[in-house]
């Protein structure tokens, strides 16, 4: 154990697919745990979601570095007495199947607290436990149309749009980690473990807590500050952001409204809300003269905030980016291209070829796992010729 790897001598087994589950799966496995992921024989369907490279895809990257993967028949109950003996090992168990299907598997908590009275039980769902919609399939899009999200996403084309980031998905494995490492410090003094249960859309609505209070209670989203907003240039976009009063003053400055200064109208961040669609036309007039650089330059020399709309590849191309390190090129099984993938914030720079920088290709670790749980080449031959375990 040390800081850098606080979780070393942990086990995990991970029965979730997607992104939440595995993703929080992951970020243990970061901070030392040895996290064994199950999967079904065609894999986690998150290896087929979007585009595919080899048996991977950026989602599967993401949220499986430094795990081992092992192939099960979950419907095979030769399988049940192998994976019973990973259970009774582990000090965490994360799932993410609908409420139900975990119990009809036979991996339900009431069960497995029996075989490991300490396991932390993470169960991870769409729209929780109980209620009218737990059944119902939900993946990051559905929550950012339920939760109130989408209907605030809108364009200029005031139509409702969900964001390509899988910003609940994320949002639920960070909380996920969160509630299981405070329970993996509580059991120090505990005798028995704990269920956990978390969903997507208590992630979501805890992860806009702000904007969800304020809305209900003050209806549409208005900017909390004017002007304010993203505004098209000679060649792009930008974004800019003022607030207090000496920040007004500033870009009055930079931009040569010398009049508005002293304007009633705009004394105030609360009158310059008020007469928001005035300021915000002026500016948009007055941005689309010039390139998104000219603007940028200029109002970075009076300190007003403001920044160029990137795209992913600008981003990652970027001098602050490379000034922090924020990248890893990552190789991984099955696929020929290197991944740009973030280093995790405050933990060590993921290193291309090192086992934390390697996601797993589908059953790569099914032998090797087996193998430690005390079983013989040949009674192992013969799991794989009955289709209980698969791999390579």
């Amino acid at each position: 154990m040390s800081y850098e790897k606080p979780y070393e001598g942990l086990k995990v087994i991970d029965f979730s697919q997607g992104v939440a589950g595995p993703y929080c799966g992951m970020l243990l496995a970061q901070y030392g745990a040895k996290v064994i992921k199950i999967e079904p024989k065609d894999g986690d369907w998150a290896r087929n979601l979007g585009q595919e490279y080899g048996l991977h895809s950026a989602f599967s990257v993401t949220a499986n570095l430094g795990k081992k993967s092992i192939v099960f028949d979950l419907k095979n109950k030769k399988s049940q007495p192998i994976l019973d003996k990973i259970i009774n090992e582990c000090d965490v168990f994360i799932e993410g199947f609908r409420p139900g299907v975990i119990e009809r598997l036979g991996y339900g908590y009431e069960r497995l607290k029996n075989i490991n009275p300490k396991l932390i039980y993470l169960s991870i769902s769409g729209f929780g436990q109980k209620g009218p919609m737990s059944a119902k399939p939900a993946m990051d899009p559905v929550l950012q149309a339920f939760t109130g999200f989408m209907s605030e996403n809108k364009g200029p084309d005031d139509i409702p749009h969900r964001t390509p980031v899988i910003i609940f998905d994320m949002t639920t494995a960070l909380y996920a980690t969160q509630l299981v490492s405070s329970a993996l410090f509580a059991r120090i003094k505990e005798d028995i473990g704990k269920k956990i249960e978390v969903s997507l859309m208590e992630a979501a609505a805890a992860m806009q807590s702000i904007r969800l209070m304020s809305g209900y209670m003050e209806g549409p989203y208005t900017h909390a500050s004017s002007p304010s907003g993203t505004f098209q240039t000679k060649d792009g976009w930008i974004q800019i952001i003022v607030v207090k009063n000496h920040e007004f003053t500033k870009f009055c400055n930079a931009v040569g409204w010398v009049n508005f200064l002293t304007d009633k109208r705009f004394l105030t961040n609360s009158l310059r809300r008020k007469h928001e669609a005035i300021l915000t036309k002026e500016v948009q007039k007055l941005f689309i003269k010039e390139t998104t650089e000219y603007w940028k330059n200029l109002l970075n020399k009076f300190q007003v905030q403001n920044e160029k709309v990137q795209n992913y590849r600008e981003f990652v191309d970027s001098e602050q980016t490379k000034a922090l390190d924020l990248i890893s090129w990552l190789d991984q099984p099955t696929t020929d291209q290197s991944w740009p993938v973030p280093n995790i914030p405050g933990m060590p720079k993921l290193v291309s070829g090192s086992k934390l920088s390697i996601a797993p290709s589908l059953g790569q670790h099914t032998k090797e796992i087996i193998l430690q749980l005390g079983y013989s080449e040949k009674s192992i031959a013969k799991l794989f010729d009955e289709e209980v375990i698969f791999g390579i």
